[in-house]
């Protein structure tokens, strides 16, 4: 089971819940390390039964299977008779990732817009007062503050409310925030013994999550890029898996944009977790590849794009989870020619910071 810690979990008899419960979250994180496996899973989920006894003689292993499927968390493949996840048990593993990484969030009475510096014509009051101007809504008037002004105007005895003594509630402006998340699927991805598309998945899985709950004016595409690049949806990220794949950074950025350029709206910005250098073009039909150093070839085509993100106003963030030297450099020049950010990331801290860099990107200038 490489690249689970079971240390990393609170023991069962030390959480509240049923066993089910104690039991499904240790499912769901063997789910993405098996890249939706669930006979792997299983497997896994009896080994560390046996070495650290999760159930008893109650409540075995086989009643926790059978509970899955009772409660709708799997079902059988009627093509090839295997057992799969449902939409159910996807859904359930982005909500944990979300508690996981990002916290509790509640989401907004406003249904999911977020804030700009700017004040107008917006959908949530904010606590900013000033005077009423024609074309205020009755809701904005600040009673308090409107009959507090009467009575000094005016005087008590001759209370008489004017428009001059009336204050509005400013209301914040809304804007809407179209985000691409580019994921690197190339081999290096779980090279040296570390795996790392497990904690991208995991930190994929919650921005789709927040997106839906908190924001869901916003888009959030997700595109994935070894030797090409593709388009995903949220449904097929329990399941994404490394390939023996170069690095098509290219591949990726172009695809990002050309899904950004049908997006109406005007806060763009492209997520991007890679752990390596840009190794790859495709020609025509071919494929020129060189896994030996920064190739200028390679290089210098990716840093066009990023020239042309960023006079396009779509800053990248990139979060890098290597540490070499001459791969920091690169991601460096890469940020300065962009006008974006780069974050260089153990893989632990990589949830707060694309949190962290996703509300600080909201707030944009409407033109």
């Amino acid at each position: 089971m490489k690249g689970f810690q079971f240390s990393e979990f609170i023991p069962p008899e030390q959480k509240e819940g049923s066993k089910f419960d104690q039991l499904l979250n240790i499912f769901q994180q063997l789910l993405l390390l098996t890249s939706g496996d669930v006979e792997q899973a299983m497997a896994w989920m009896n080994q560390l039964d046996r070495q650290y006894g999760l159930t008893d003689d109650k409540y075995g292993m086989g009643n926790f299977f059978d509970e899955l499927k009772e409660k709708g968390y799997l079902t059988e493949d009627n093509e090839e008779g295997r057992i799969v996840m449902t939409p159910k048990s996807e859904q359930t593993i982005r909500r944990s990732a979300l508690e996981e990484i990002f916290g509790k969030l509640k989401r907004s009475k406003s249904g999911g817009n977020h804030n700009t510096p700017y004040t107008g014509t917006g959908d949530e009051l904010s606590s900013d007062l000033r005077t009423y101007q024609f074309g205020d809504t009755l809701e904005q008037i600040s009673m308090t503050e409107s009959i507090r002004n009467a009575q000094i105007n005016s005087g008590v005895e001759e209370f008489t409310l004017m428009e001059r003594d009336l204050e509005v509630t400013e209301k914040e402006q809304k804007t809407q925030t179209s985000t691409v998340l580019m994921i690197d699927i190339s081999h290096s991805m779980i090279l040296y013994g570390e795996d790392r598309i497990t904690p991208a998945k995991k930190v994929a899985l919650a921005l789709v999550e927040l997106v839906k709950l908190k924001y869901p004016k916003d888009t959030l595409d997700i595109v994935v890029f070894g030797n090409d690049a593709w388009q995903i949806q949220a449904k097929d990220l329990p399941y994404l898996e490394v390939g023996p794949y170069h690095t098509n950074t290219v591949a990726g950025l172009e695809l990002a944009m050309d899904l950004l350029r049908r997006r109406k709206n005007k806060n763009k910005q492209i997520f991007m977790i890679t752990d390596g250098k840009p190794t790859c073009l495709k020609e025509g039909i071919k494929y020129y590849k060189n896994s030996f150093g920064l190739d200028r070839k390679v290089v210098s085509k990716t840093l066009t794009l990023a020239a042309q993100c960023r006079r396009l106003e779509i800053p990248i963030t990139t979060f890098m989870i290597a540490s070499d030297p001459y791969l920091k450099q690169f991601v460096q020049e890469f940020t300065k020619v962009n006008n974006g950010r780069a974050y260089y990331s153990g893989l632990q801290g990589l949830g707060n910071m694309m949190f962290e860099d996703f509300q600080r990107n909201r707030r944009k200038n409407i033109k």
